[in-house]
Formats: structure tokens, C-alpha cells, sequence
């Protein structure tokens, strides 16, 4: 099946914002070489920008909410891609709001399936279910 032209847009951003977990990286270098590597039109290279700015910008936001949402588990404990693809779907489902629920979790859930492991999709399906129940007061 062929990706959709923003589900290869937020695979840029996931191999994005996990390149820059290398501290060596530098982040606006990162996104530039990766966006301009992917071949994507010009508004998804936009939307890409955008989205991977924004998931910088509220990354410690979404790891307060992820440490409050999993329960008996430390968030050091949670995969690195697991977690990247939930402060991403986070991002989306609070600060970008032309982006319906459902296509943000289900987004997530299959950036999950194709790059970790086979419980991540359920993990993180369960933690988003849980975010979306509590989105308001967060």
C-alpha cells in the first residue's frame, strides 16, 4: 500500500527528532538534510518544518504529561522511538487542531507497527486513549 503524502511527512519528522537524540546532532541541521532528502512536495516539507518544530517545543511539555499518564513505569523505561511517537501524536492531538483525533492516533499507531517493536502499538495506543480522555486539563 502507498503512504499518503503526510504519513511520509511524519516519517521525516520521526527520523528527525530521533537523529537529534544524538547530542552531537544539531537540530535545525538535522531537519534541514532530512527534509531536504525526502522529496516531499512543498507544503509537506512545510507541515514537516512545522510539525517537527513543534514537537521541540513542547517536548518536555508532552514528557510531563507521558511520566503522569504511565502508571507504575519510569519514562526512562519506555523505548525511544515508543516515546517519540508519542510526544508526536501528542503535539498533534493538543496544538493541532485541523488534524482530526482519529487520524493522529491512528498516525501514531502506524509509525509504531512500521519502526517499533510488536507491543508498541498497543502501548501507545493505551497511553494516547488515556491522553484523549484527559486532553482538557492538560
Amino acid at each position: 500500500m502507498r503512504e499518503s503524502p503526510r504519513r511520509k511527512a511524519r516519517i521525516v519528522v520521526l527520523k528527525a527528532l530521533y537523529a537529534c537524540e544524538v547530542p552531537e546532532n544539531i537540530p535545525d541541521d538535522i531537519v534541514d538534510t532530512i527534509i531536504e532528502d525526502s522529496k516531499l512536495a512543498p507544503k509537506n516539507i512545510e507541515f514537516a518544518r512545522n510539525f517537527f518544530l513543534s514537537v521541540r517545543r513542547h517536548e518536555k511539555w508532552a514528557d510531563d504529561i507521558i511520566s503522569k499518564l504511565v502508571r507504575n513505569w519510569d519514562i526512562k523505561r519506555i523505548a525511544e522511538l515508543d516515546l517519540i511517537i508519542l510526544r508526536m501524536a501528542m503535539v498533534e492531538l493538543k496544538y493541532m487542531p485541523d488534524i482530526p483525533a482519529k487520524v493522529a492516533l491512528n498516525e501514531a499507531i502506524e509509525l509504531a507497527k512500521k519502526f517499533s517493536t510488536g507491543e508498541s502499538p498497543s502501548f501507545i495506543n493505551g497511553i494516547l486513549d488515556n491522553f484523549l480522555k484527559k486532553i482538557d486539563s492538560f
